[in-house]
């Protein structure tokens, strides 16, 4: 490989053909399925779908195929596939998604989720650093290969939208294409994140998750408060009590047990080299507010209880008006988002329905408690590395950051990973990303770090190369 010419190739395809593309990208509001029901009525969805397929028709090698495919009642999905251009019979499998999540309040002036702004070395805008960038990313690693006629392995890239509602279409794609993906030796996956923008970051291990709404109800409809209070219970207070049955108020800790497993001593060790190299900014790069602290002022204990440990976190709530419509009312009912993560290994299902009892059991004052999980997903960890692999991404990182890799597990949730795992055991898996420091995947101002995804799209060329020498060794 030459890497320098690899290097400029990159940075001028993206400066001149991908930034545009991501730019126009940012502009529509393509939100997942769970925040954009009539996704299919708004047309969104197929405008960013169609958008891709044509940068990828005109930028893909001569011999690509590709379609969009579509099942019905599912979001569409992006299928490229790239015969080997060497002697290799083996597959590799690369994935992305280009569905976003929704616009979250909070944008800084002069930007907003559908206004695309490059500010130096970032771009504004939802749903360019997560994942619009894997698509470009994806293929132009494999274009850089047939550029210095280097081989590489059949090579399929899958691009879905529904990712950020829990990949639901996901395994019936999964299951209509089949006969055509094969079996991968290698996964390559871009919807992860990074420690910092200095190295390459490869993704050890990925959260499950358990979400749904706890409603309390203590009445049929609203009664005046000067009235009730202090004969009817606050629905509020008694799902405070429920909360506290599943999460210590004092530090967060989840007490179901069926949330906590065992963590695996490599991964302990890799906490601690990676909170040696991070230090302080596992925590400094949020924006707390005042004199807010951190959990814990430990980066390896912040690192894992970012990727090991449960946590729960309430992400909306109904039946509270807004403050200027708050009358003097005793509220008939509260209702709460929990959105809890699982380590890596947690059964998920064992962990839904624990919940569930733990909150609907012997409800306080005989008050009436539901909670339906409305989604279950369960974690990834990453099979142990062969040498070859190793290897060659501690090269990827060194020639383009000029640093090492470092290995982490990441704290959010890719559920084709843990679907991946389970039908490929045998596959190999690069899992890594540019969500780094402050980009801000989900909330306001999200952006991506555009010299960290050229330097990504390099390193994944390399791993690509590396990949097909190894199998010509072996």
């Amino acid at each position: 490989m030459d890497t320098t010419a690899l290097k400029q190739a990159i940075e001028q395809r993206w400066q001149d053909s991908v930034l545009p593309e991501l730019v126009q990208y940012i502009k529509v509001p393509n939100k997942s399925p769970l925040f954009d029901p009539d996704w299919a009525e708004h047309g969104y969805m197929d405008t960013a779908v169609e958008q891709f397929a044509d940068w990828c028709g005109r930028e893909g090698p001569a011999d690509m195929q590709l379609e969009i495919v579509r099942l019905a009642g599912r979001t569409p999905l992006l299928y490229i596939e790239i015969p080997a251009s060497g002697d290799s019979d083996e597959t590799v499998l690369l994935y992305g998604h280009l569905d976003k999540q929704p616009e979250m309040t909070g944008w800084r002036a002069g930007l907003g989720p559908w206004q695309p702004v490059i500010e130096g070395d970032r771009l504004y805008g939802r749903g360019g650093a997560d994942d619009g960038y894997a698509t470009f990313a994806s293929l132009l690693a494999v274009r850089m290969l047939a550029e210095q006629d280097l081989p590489h392995a059949r090579c399929v890239i899958l691009i879905e939208a529904s990712e950020e509602s829990g990949s639901p279409d996901l395994p019936a794609y999964i299951d209509h294409l089949s006969a055509r993906i094969g079996t991968p030796a290698l996964v390559i996956c871009l919807d992860s994140g990074c420690g910092n923008y200095d190295q390459l970051w490869c993704t050890t291990s990925l959260r499950g998750l358990v979400g749904g709404d706890l409603c309390v109800e203590v009445l049929d409809e609203g009664v005046h408060s000067g009235d009730a209070s202090g004969i009817v219970p606050s629905s509020f207070r008694l799902t405070r009590q429920l909360l506290e049955r599943i999460e210590d108020a004092g530090d967060g800790r989840i007490r179901v047990d069926a949330c906590h497993v065992d963590i695996p001593a490599t991964r302990r060790q890799q906490a601690e080299r990676a909170a040696a190299v991070l230090g302080n900014s596992c925590y400094e790069r949020f924006p707390f507010a005042s004199d807010t602290q951190p959990n814990s002022i430990e980066p390896a204990e912040l690192i894992l209880n970012r990727t090991w440990r449960p946590a729960l976190e309430i992400t909306g709530a109904a039946g509270l008006p807004p403050l200027a419509d708050a009358g003097n009312v005793l509220r008939p009912a509260t209702t709460l988002k929990l959105s809890l993560r699982l380590p890596p290994t947690c059964d998920a299902a064992a962990a839904a329905a624990a919940l569930k009892q733990a909150l609907e059991s012997a409800p306080p004052q005989g008050c009436r408690v539901h909670f339906n999980p409305e989604w279950c997903a369960g974690g990834w960890h990453a099979p142990l590395l062969p040498d070859w692999l190793d290897q060659a991404l501690d090269q990827a990182s060194q020639q383009h950051f000029g640093k090492p890799v470092m290995h982490m597990g990441e704290g959010g949730s890719i559920p084709f990973m843990g679907m991946l795992g389970e039908k490929f055991p045998q596959a190999q898996f690069l899992v890594t990303g540019v969500l780094g420091p402050q980009s801000n995947a989900h909330g306001p101002n999200e952006f991506l770090h555009l010299p960290t995804a050229m330097k990504l799209t390099a390193c994944v060329a390399e791993i690509l190369a590396a990949h097909d020498q190894a199998g010509a060794r072996a």
